[in-house]
């Protein structure tokens, strides 16, 4: 993908969605990690802890974007995608979040930098998804990510709150990301790639098919969980 193109500039503001959409689970539960130390040594396990989150989820990043050019695996996660982006809206209001309390310094770091590697496979997936193998997109999706998610907890919050769309459109783009992880998988060729008629109202279809399965199917659970029993 050519630097600072059109398609470019396109896959880094899907990346800043998809950071900003998927960071709110993961900076609630770093926050309250931490919530039992004092002050000071708040803000030191943050800081520290986010040194460790960037380690641990550019290892990810890394990892995840090599697995996804293993024959296969590019549908794999494109169908694990679709499953986060349903989630994404079937899981609203939901109840609350349950973190372990850290009373020491250390404990606070290490909880923040094991929370972030085993909540941040979904932010890791999109990221490397949306980014289609380019590493400066992996690279500055990565930078964006960790502060969002540590620093950011608040802002997101207050921002789907006051914007509740913000989450429709990030779940729009997960399922948009995953339908064109699917039509790139090499083993599908053959029916999506070419400019044959049939390939193109394939490749269309996975898309519109995808968008609108997961925001149906967002929307329907998110009605049954809020209807009275």
């Amino acid at each position: 993908m050519e630097l600072f193109s059109a398609a470019w500039w396109s896959a880094l503001m899907a990346i800043i969605l998809i950071d900003l959409v998927l960071a709110g689970d993961n900076a609630i539960v770093i926050a309250l990690a931490a919530r039992s130390l004092p002050p000071q040594l708040q803000k030191k396990a943050i800081i520290w802890g986010t040194v460790g989150a960037i380690g641990v989820r550019a290892v990810m990043t890394v990892g995840v974007v090599w697995l996804l050019q293993v024959p296969g695996l590019m549908l794999v996660g494109g169908l694990g995608l679709v499953w986060i982006a349903y989630k994404l809206l079937a899981d609203q209001g939901g109840g609350e979040h349950d973190a372990p309390v850290a009373n020491t310094f250390w404990g606070a770091m290490k909880t923040i930098v094991v929370a972030d590697a085993l909540m941040g496979v979904d932010n890791v997936l999109g990221v490397a998804g949306a980014a289609h193998g380019a590493f400066d997109l992996v690279i500055i999706g990565l930078l964006i990510s960790v502060p969002i998610v540590v620093f950011g907890s608040s802002v997101v919050l207050k921002l789907v709150e006051r914007f509740p769309a913000i989450i429709q459109i990030g779940a729009a783009v997960l399922a948009l990301t995953a339908a064109k992880m699917i039509v790139n998988e090499p083993m599908l060729d053959s029916l999506f790639d070419g400019p044959a008629l049939p390939n193109t109202a394939a490749r269309w279809g996975t898309y519109i098919v995808t968008v609108i399965a997961v925001l149906v199917g967002g929307h329907w659970a998110t009605r049954r969980a809020a209807a009275p029993t």
